[in-house]
């Protein structure tokens, strides 16, 4: 694919504006607006080169949010556009635990840090960001309880409210009881009906005997 100077439309100069060609800067426009947040690859499976992306970059077409992930400079990033940057990176994984409490507004924490279950035979990802907080759960587990959601144009699998309040009680050692007990008690306020999923869930994760006393003081 040529390079051409937008500023004096020759194929060669020494401008400083020397980007990469009109239809290399669409393919990308037209990614980012539909993807909402992209990774380097998927620039290379439109043709655009990672020449092409640096100069793009360089100009202020696109910004890098996250190690090898960028979106358009006017893209509205919210709180949850990390989780988005994650699963970009780990496409098998699912949002857990802290994480997904704060997607449900089961709890006040703000996590420094993804928390993402993947399979206990995945690869395991590269330190990259966001900073990503893994657990390795079976596939069978990992497959229980999860909701597909869209989160600036990516599609983002997270645990639902019924089972991360379950994972809390399973994973009680890593997160603290109290902070899963808050979310029992938020769940119970938020989602009146959801008794019947959250026992399900309790059974999947083995906390049903370990829940049943915070379910009785706060019946």
């Amino acid at each position: 694919m040529p390079l051409v100077c937008y500023e004096c439309s020759a194929y060669s100069c020494n401008c400083r504006d020397f980007v990469t060609s009109r239809t290399a800067r669409d393919q990308a426009l037209l990614l980012l607006r539909h993807a909402g947040i992209v990774r380097s690859s998927d620039f290379g499976r439109r043709g655009v080169s990672r020449t092409q992306v640096s100069q793009l970059r360089k100009l202020g077409v696109i910004e890098c949010v996250g190690r090898g992930l960028y979106a358009l400079p006017d893209a509205v990033l919210t709180e949850k556009h990390s989780l988005a940057e994650a699963s970009r990176r780990v496409p098998g994984g699912v949002i857990c635990l802290l994480s997904a409490l704060r997607f449900h507004a089961l709890t006040t924490q703000n996590p420094h840090e993804v928390w993402m279950a993947i399979d206990r035979k995945a690869w395991r990802p590269k330190p990259g960001s966001p900073r990503l907080r893994l657990v390795y759960l079976s596939r069978s587990s990992l497959n229980a309880g999860v909701e597909a959601h869209v989160v600036g144009g990516v599609p983002v699998k997270v645990f639902s409210a019924a089972r991360t309040v379950a994972d809390c009680f399973k994973f009680r050692n890593k997160i603290g009881i109290d902070v899963a007990v808050e979310a029992l008690r938020d769940f119970s306020r938020a989602h009146r009906g959801g008794a019947t999923d959250l026992a399900r869930c309790a059974r999947v994760c083995r906390v049903t005997r370990v829940m049943q006393p915070y379910l009785d003081a706060i019946a």
